[in-house]
């Protein structure tokens, strides 16, 4: 069977996201094994004027991936290429979860230096969207990368670092899928270290006014707010020369399986049916998770079970603002009609040098909402976006948000570099969507 009737017929199925907010069918899907094959696929599909995206796990809330002419799966693109131990580096497939990276990296003795707090994604959908965890010095997954080899739109190989191609390295690292199609990632490692997690309860008010010396006193310091309540949990993760102290496999389970996700499930559900017990189930969820500390390898700590499905906005905030942003959407869900059941997240991270980073030239703090799948949240969406925007917010790439090239050409001060790059490598808007049309123009 050709390559091309094969990719037509697998073309028919329907993709959907993990959340479920967008569902795409492509005409043709395409499953490379290689940079080689990828590259002729994208020049069959530029040949028979389709335009070509890539989708990874679906962990991206927007439709930054979806087309409905040349759909990319890179699940054969998985997999190590090369470990460099004098220069500290692994190169990646494209394809590879970010799950099998760290597992693949901690039988090495090897671990990446920070992380966003699931390990769902793919690892060029991770850089490619913005995907970070939080750090006072250490910066999102995509700062960590030191090369990235794509295919363009004329179906070439480009490798790309801060010595070759290095205007385009600036770019791809956070690509948004606009400059060509990521086949492998170079990423900076280090010797596998310990961290020690110190979670505890707090109240909101003192997590505000110790906001900044929380954040300078820990090397990775984040906390959910629970909307109708006072309460706070804090998570402060710091390296340990001691040694591993995992948490028990009863008490792990009780709090991440059961009242993470099993329990939290139920009252999100209970929350969907009857709104208006939301409140009195905030004040339960907010209780539920006590103090506790352990020690273990970063990416066991970084991350988290994630069960619970629900829809998500993110906007990156300069750091200093972030305080009085929170007491202004605080204030708004007291005054409102609406009822939150998910906590609202912040996370930090430092000012990197990557063109359309959240955190492009400045120090940021990131807040996160969220709503259950399948409960209305534009509302409060809306009411949050026009907040965060005010205090010049970034959204974050692969989540819920409504702003444009106009907006966004403001809040970056490098976007039209961005732009220019794209019209050089992709003339003809091959990689291009509606989504890429909104958020970075024609």
């Amino acid at each position: 069977m050709s390559a091309t009737l094969a990719d037509q017929r697998a073309g028919r199925s329907t993709w959907r996201n993990w959340a479920g907010t967008v569902a795409v069918t492509p005409r043709r899907e395409a499953r490379p094994a290689s940079a080689a094959e990828l590259g002729e696929a994208v020049r069959r599909a530029a040949e028979d004027g389709l335009r070509v995206k890539t989708v990874g796990t679906g962990h991206s809330f927007t439709s930054i991936a979806a087309t409905d002419g040349l759909l990319i799966r890179p699940d054969l693109l998985t997999g190590i290429r090369r470990i460099d131990r004098s220069a500290m580096t692994v190169t990646v497939e494209s394809g590879t979860p970010l799950r099998r990276l760290n597992e693949a990296l901690d039988r090495e003795g090897l671990s990446l230096t920070n992380m966003g707090d699931i390990m769902a994604q793919t690892v060029a959908g991770a850089i490619s969207t913005g995907t970070h965890g939080t750090g006072r010095d250490s910066a999102s997954i995509a700062a960590q990368v030191r090369a990235l080899e794509l295919v363009t739109a004329d179906g070439s190989v480009l490798s790309c670092s801060a010595q070759e191609n290095p205007e385009v390295f600036a770019a791809a690292r956070v690509g948004l899928g606009a400059l060509g199609v990521i086949t492998a990632v170079t990423f900076a490692v280090e010797p596998v270290f310990l961290l020690t997690a110190r979670e505890e309860p707090m109240p909101f008010e003192r997590v505000l006014e110790e906001f900044d010396a929380l954040h300078a006193e820990n090397e990775h310091f984040e906390f959910y707010w629970f909307p109708h309540t006072g309460r706070c949990n804090t998570k402060r993760n710091n390296r340990s020369a001691g040694t591993a102290a995992p948490p028990g496999a009863v008490g792990a389970w009780i709090e991440d399986e059961l009242l993470s996700n099993g329990a939290f499930q139920l009252l999100c559900s209970l929350g969907r049916a009857v709104p208006a017990a939301v409140p009195a189930m905030a004040r339960l969820s907010s209780r539920a998770l006590s103090a506790r500390t352990y020690t273990d390898i970063p990416y066991k700590v970084f991350t988290s079970p994630r069960r619970v499905r629900f829809v998500e906005m993110e906007y990156a905030l300069p750091r200093e603002a972030v305080v009085a942003a929170l007491r202004e959407l605080r204030a708004m869900v007291e005054r409102s009609p609406l009822r939150i059941g998910f906590p609202v997240e912040v996370r930090t991270a430092p000012a990197d040098d990557i063109t359309l980073s959240t955190a492009s030239g400045r120090e940021s703090a990131y807040v996160a909402v969220h709503m259950y799948r399948g409960t209305p949240y534009r509302a409060y969406f809306t009411a949050a976006e026009r907040i965060l925007t005010a205090h010049g917010g970034r959204p974050h790439w692969g989540k819920i948000h409504t702003r444009d090239a106009a907006y966004l050409s403001e809040v970056y001060p490098r976007f039209t570099e961005f732009t220019a790059l794209r019209d050089r490598l992709d003339p003809g808007r091959l990689f291009h969507n509606p989504y890429l049309r909104r958020v970075l123009g024609d």
